[in-house]
């Protein structure tokens, strides 16, 4: 077994097949999330494959970020991986492979990695994250099971929050996809003010473009929003792949939250997975258990089941890590 980086042609047209027909395959392993990486600013791609006489056996994409380019990049460059490795049997012979693979290349180029998990590992899988050096954070997310009828997900939703999304159809607001480019900039300009006004760092703009182009026609980026009055006022984004929906970003206009869009919004999204044949919607991060989180206590009245899966972080740079630490806290305060 070896493990490359540089692709060749049979490896990449057996890239797509391998994670869409693997148990744990997510969007965040296939290639359509690596050609969407190579087109982002203050980002860039590294693949790890795994072959076994030159077949596929494991793959892991890692995304290193920076908030700033150039001498300040350095401050907060950072490795992540979504869904961790996948392998073939869940083989952790592979997965300690790429790991250290990984580790060997990954070193000097970050300050810190961190694997965000989309399922639960196993301790075995857990004990060779810990051999090279990564320590296990508890992280909740919420799941819905879109397989369930669609009246019993219903009568799952706290009732205060069934009242508003009541609110919300009452008041006129329409549910549907965007239908232009203008109406991406629309969508995409609400995102940015959220995440302005929560104080966020807000991902540069060239990762909404890179999907939205790259996904369109395969239609794995969908964009919902909803419309009052012939405005959209609100804007989920949700990666729809191998029968999961995850829903990656979200925005609302300010003005417009007496008309309950982030409770109509939501729910039209996880009513129209399980209308189209969707097994799961993935509702996103939910903190730290014992750890009061707003986010997470909103998500919980649409209903789904909490799960924690965890997340691997491995700190390459101790002193950086804290200089960047301090600088996330003073972007915070000035923002």
């Amino acid at each position: 077994m070896k493990i490359i980086n540089n692709l060749h042609e049979k490896v990449e047209l057996n890239w797509e097949q391998f994670v869409f027909k693997h148990s744990n395959g997510t969007f965040f392993q296939s290639p359509f999330y690596y050609k969407i990486l190579n087109g982002v600013r203050k980002q860039s791609i590294i693949v790890f494959a795994a072959l076994d006489n030159n077949e596929l056996c494991g793959i892991m994409l890692c995304s290193i970020q920076k908030e700033h380019l150039g001498i300040l990049g350095v401050f907060s460059s950072r490795s992540i991986i979504i869904g961790g490795p996948i392998v073939l049997n869940n083989n952790p012979i592979i997965i300690e492979a790429l790991l250290n693979s990984y580790n060997s290349k990954i070193e000097k180029k970050v300050i810190y990695s961190q694997f965000r998990n989309l399922r639960l590992f196993s301790d075995e899988e857990k004990a060779i994250f810990e051999k090279y050096g990564y320590n296990y954070e508890a992280h909740l997310d919420i799941l819905h099971n879109l397989k369930i009828p669609i009246e019993e997900q219903w009568r799952g939703i706290h009732k205060g929050r069934r009242k508003n999304i009541r609110r919300a159809e009452n008041a006129g607001l329409i549910f549907r996809e965007i239908q232009s480019d203008s109406e991406f900039e629309k969508a995409y300009e609400l995102v940015k003010k959220t995440y302005k006004r929560v104080k966020l760092p807000m991902p540069d703009k060239s990762l909404f473009v890179e999907s939205y182009k790259h996904l369109k026609i395969s239609r794995l980026f969908k964009i919902f929003i909803a419309e009052y009055e012939s405005k959209i006022i609100a804007t989920r984004m949700a990666l729809c792949y191998n029968g999961l929906i995850y829903d990656w970003f979200a925005g609302a206009d300010n003005g417009h939250l007496d008309k309950y869009p982030n409770d109509f919004l939501p729910w039209k999204v996880i009513e129209w997975g399980s209308l189209n044949g969707y097994k799961t919607f993935d509702f996103g991060g939910a903190g730290k258990p014992g750890v009061p989180y707003g986010v997470r206590d909103h998500k919980l009245k649409f209903g789904g089941e909490l799960v924690e899966h965890g997340r691997f972080e491995k700190v390459h740079n101790k002193l950086l890590f804290q200089i960047g630490k301090i600088g996330m806290q003073l972007y915070k305060r000035i923002k």
